[in-house]
């Protein structure tokens, strides 16, 4: 008997296939009909559930970022340094292409499975990630400015240098909304926008700056014609630090990887985004995109839980026989994955609806209508769900040495960030109202049979037969392991 099974302690949940181990991620893949993309996402499931990257994660977020105001020799400088693990892991999903994919051609849903399950290893990084993606759908209100961005923000080949926009490999665009006064009512925003020439100064401060360390953020700022969208770089043309001027880093319950700062605006240079006194409907653009991304990692985050509750379930024993044979544990699983599998459908549909959205009055009013709810739903579940997952566990699962405690910490973060729950509560009615047929008949899609899971004839074929899906062998889950 080896020592881990002598001691009664499940070993580590490091040397796992986040695809091929996961049935309903699986079949909601194959629900969007990207079967073809199995292969690939295989191989990109086992990538990010190696213990090397679970160990990147640790690494990550138990050195959490550093603000360094000024260099040696007392120059403001501004900076935000990061341990090397996180620098990594931002290579490997740029690499991947999770920052710009959809605006290469390549569907939501293929892009959903795998921030899916990146988000699963660590979820801190995944913030400019979505930031950088999200960023590009405000900016093509401004076709000429997206123009000259975009083949930066193309770039796979990860830079995380401060340096001018223009010398590097590819950027990271981050994002400053909310001011201190105001919150998510973004009408209240004091900042100031002053038209010089073709360009603006921007001065004011903002409460929350996501992704400090990015090479431009999108803000909002008062100018003469109201409330407008603005892209800030972190250089002036002329090479020098712009006037953003970082006052602390947020010191955040979870998502400790990740910084999250208040600013300054010191007569910043700035370009607009979209006509003056547009700025939210400008905005709500890359809003929209951010709260997809939301929905997808709280159901990554919670199939992670049921996945290691699961695992220490399978080896570890009580009163004479493994945890996951004995009837309540084995009810509890059964309940947790089945808000799991819900999850992870209702997330890759609305994924789906983005993609056909453009070709599809019916399916854009879905996303239009559902992108609010779902955000609302699956993350407000994430938390208690992540609660339970760590009681499965026992002792082990609240120390920091295991990693539900990490990402019950993580957990509240999607609900609140990018529109908390009343927020979208009256996102949802303000949808409806505006377009209420659209509202109506997204309702009585609801009533056919198979409307939300999206399940084609031959796939629930496929899993009556405990296949994921037709001719897919390499797809299922291994060997003698139950199917969560």
């Amino acid at each position: 008997m080896s020592a881990a099974a002598s001691s009664n302690q499940s070993p580590p949940f490091d040397d796992v296939n986040l695809f091929s181990s996961d049935l309903a991620l699986q079949e909601a893949v194959a629900a969007a009909g990207l079967q073809s993309e199995f292969p690939r996402l295989t191989a990109f499931g086992a990538q990010w559930g190696s213990p090397e990257c679970f160990e990147l994660g640790r690494l990550a977020n138990e050195n959490p970022p550093r603000f360094v105001p000024i260099d040696p020799r007392g120059k403001r400088i501004d900076s935000v340094e990061f341990h090397p693990a996180y620098h990594e892991l931002m290579r490997r999903s740029m690499e991947a292409g999770l920052h710009v994919s959809t605006w290469e051609g390549s569907p939501h849903a293929l892009r959903a499975a795998q921030l899916f399950m990146a988000y699963q290893a660590e979820s801190g990084h995944i913030c400019p990630i979505t930031m950088t993606h999200a960023a590009m759908a405000a900016m093509r209100a401004e076709p000429a400015l997206l123009a000259r961005w975009r083949p930066l923000i193309a770039g796979k080949v990860y830079d995380p240098r401060a340096r001018p926009w223009q010398d590097k490999s590819v950027v990271t665009l981050g994002m400053a909304m909310t001011e201190r006064q105001g919150g998510a009512d973004l009408r209240t925003n004091e900042t100031r926008a002053t038209r010089r020439g073709d360009c603006y100064e921007i001065t004011g401060e903002k409460w929350f700056m996501s992704a400090p360390m990015s090479d431009a953020f999108l803000t909002l700022a008062q100018a003469q014609g109201g409330l407008t969208c603005f892209l800030l770089p972190r250089f002036t043309p002329e090479g020098a630090l712009n006037g953003v001027r970082i006052q602390r880093l947020k010191d955040k319950l979870g998502d400790r990887s990740n910084a999250s700062s208040e600013v300054a605006f010191e007569q910043a240079f700035a370009e607009r985004v979209g006509p003056e006194g547009a700025g939210l409907r400008t905005i709500l653009a890359m809003v929209q995109m951010t709260r997809l991304d939301c929905a997808i990692a709280s159901a990554g985050l919670m199939r992670f839980g049921l996945a290691n509750a699961a695992h220490h379930a399978r080896h570890r024993r009580a009163f004479g026989r493994a945890l996951i044979e004995q009837p309540a544990m084995r009810a509890t699983l059964a309940e947790l994955a089945l808000e799991v599998e819900a999850s992870t459908a209702l997330a890759l549909r609305l994924a789906r609806a983005f993609d056909a959205a453009p070709d599809n009055d019916r399916e854009a009013a879905y996303a239009r209508l559902l992108t609010p709810a779902v955000k609302y739903l699956v993350c407000k579940l994430a938390p208690g769900f992540l609660y339970e997952c760590m009681e499965c566990l026992g002792g082990n699962g609240y120390v920091e040495d295991w990693p539900l405690a990490r990402a019950y910490r993580q957990a509240p973060v999607n609900a609140i960030w990018e529109g908390s729950g009343n927020v979208m509560a009256l996102d949802v009615l303000r949808a409806a109202a505006r377009a209420p047929q659209a509202a109506a008949q997204v309702v009585a899609d609801f009533q056919e049979p198979n409307a939300t899971a999206g399940l084609s004839d031959e796939l629930g074929e496929a899993r009556s037969e405990g296949r994921a899906q037709p001719d897919a062998p390499a797809a299922r889950a291994p060997a003698g392991a139950p199917p969560i």
